[in-house]
């Protein structure tokens, strides 16, 4: 398996995410099977069935997590020294020509992505357009509702 970019603030979060996974989750679902099992014959108990089916998805992504996690390259956007050019981790100050409107986004791993936030994965359109962008560049994105041309205002490392 290949390396997964993530920001600082993205692998602690996935970290965050894992322990609760098993130390809140998994012991749950534990108490509830054990709950359910005590209720007699399994062949006809709903609660045992949907116990044993948010286990199998708290495992599964309990190991989804720990994979990731294991070949994360993990990226601090504050150490990064890319002389302006616009790369993973980098904050970027965007101005749409065709509408004159501002936007910032950073440009972050695949599960850090939120866009309510201002956080764009590295895999999407526009970052793909972006990376190695310098202020003053235009970005030519082809969206699926056309193309955009975005300038690049300023690039920040934070």
């Amino acid at each position: 398996m290949s390396t997964i970019p993530l920001t600082v603030v993205g692998a602690e979060a996935l970290r965050n995410e894992l322990q609760e996974m098993k130390c809140v989750h998994r012991p749950a679902v534990i108490a509830a099977i054990a709950e359910a099992r005590s209720h007699g014959d399994l062949s006809e108990n709903a609660e045992y069935d949907a116990a044993k089916e948010k286990q199998g998805f708290i495992e599964g992504r309990i190991a989804d997590l720990e994979s990731k996690l294991s070949n994360a390259q993990i990226i601090n956007p504050a150490l990064i020294n890319a002389d302006g050019a616009c790369v993973f981790g980098a904050t970027i100050d965007l101005e749409e020509l065709e509408s004159g409107d501002a936007v910032t986004y950073q440009i972050v791993g695949d599960d850090e992505a939120n866009i309510k936030e201002g956080k764009i994965s590295i895999s999407s359109p526009i970052a793909r357009a972006l990376i190695g962008k310098m202020e003053g560049d235009v970005a030519e994105v082809h969206a699926p509702g056309g193309i955009r041309e975005y300038e690049v205002l300023g690039v920040r490392y934070i």
